[in-house]
């Protein structure tokens, strides 16, 4: 085992799946000569060739459109959005192409095609550099959208999504990359898409989240056993789609309570999703209403330090929300 943090874990993943396989290329703005705003691909363009890491014009339809092809004609890309905010002008790709051409020619085609994007708050990032976009595409048939928050999910999530038959997007919370550190097999492995983990066991209540807020879940649960004696059980979700249910509804069948974390829009977002599972399916074993949170129902997250916080959930305010479930 070594200890990496989220960014290396990506990167040794990328470079383990290229070394193995000489179909796996990458592409996107920088990902060559600069290796990446990020550095995930640092190193690639000296080791595999610029036929296999392939510096794009800024066209984010351009980069998923010619991925699509790729993976069409045999390869298997990994396309790189440098940011979640910038995938928008390739929705109409992803969504329309790539998520249904399977379907479309019954089966006689897939699109084993990986798209990174960094996503989320928490550093500043502003309008344009903070978005969660995980509620847009987890709507989608045909499209997987995974989530890690570890380095552990994060590197077996990865090599599970290039070796996926169909398109993968694959979000990277930005903050994680160099907070979150944690042990990862020297040998290969996977991590399965579409499995959730119980992160924490718990009795008192079921706590479900993904991403830079599942961390702020497991620090506000380690608070709630330590001050009340209540404890919470933390539920990763790992993959928005296909979503776990079965775990999901086992962990609150058990607890009785649940609490939907995001940091996305609370209106639409996966949360709501999720709520509506376990209301429309463990209604009869809930002692009360599932409780939602989410960021505010704003454009966009600020820039300055008071706004940031005040959109993004933080641990404080997730324990007293644990709190008064767990008491109700």
């Amino acid at each position: 085992m070594s200890e990496v943090n989220v960014v290396t874990a990506i990167h040794d993943a990328l470079a383990e799946e290229m070394r193995a396989d000489e179909r796996v290329v990458v592409l996107g703005e920088d990902v060559g000569a600069r290796g990446g705003v990020f550095r995930v691909t640092q190193g690639f363009l000296e080791e595999f060739g610029e036929r296999r890491v392939i510096d794009t014009p800024l066209a984010e339809s351009a980069i998923v459109g010619v991925a699509i092809g790729m993976a069409l004609h045999g390869l298997l890309p990994v396309a790189e959005i440098q940011f979640a905010d910038f995938i928008h002008p390739a929705f109409d790709q992803i969504v329309s192409e790539a998520a249904r051409i399977r379907y479309r020619s019954n089966g006689d085609f897939g699109v084993p095609l990986v798209i990174r994007a960094p996503y989320g708050g928490g550093v500043h990032g502003a309008l344009y550099h903070s978005q969660s976009i995980e509620a847009f595409y987890g709507h989608v048939p045909g499209l997987k959208v995974v989530v890690p928050a570890t380095p552990y999910d994060a590197k077996g999530l990865l090599r599970a999504a290039i070796r996926d038959p169909d398109p993968v997007l694959f979000l990277e919370h930005k903050k994680t990359y160099r907070l979150i550190r944690g042990e990862v097999p020297d040998e290969p492995y996977e991590v399965p898409i579409g499995v959730a983990e119980v992160k924490r066991r718990g009795e008192h209540l079921t706590v479900i989240a993904y991403g830079l807020m599942l961390h702020h879940c497991l620090e506000a649960a380690e608070r709630l056993e330590r001050e009340e004696g209540m404890s919470a059980e933390v539920v990763d979700v790992r993959t928005i789609a296909p979503l776990d249910r079965e775990t999901i509804l086992a962990s609150v069948r058990k607890t009785g309570k649940a609490m939907v974390v995001h940091e996305d829009n609370r209106t639409y977002g996966a949360g709501a999703e999720i709520s509506a599972l376990i209301a429309e399916e463990a209604m009869f074993d809930l002692d009360a209403p599932p409780v939602r949170i989410g960021g505010p129902d704003v454009p966009a997250m600020g820039f300055a330090a008071p706004l940031e916080q005040a959109f993004l959930p933080d641990p404080d305010r997730l324990y007293e929300r644990m709190r008064e479930l767990a008491r109700s």
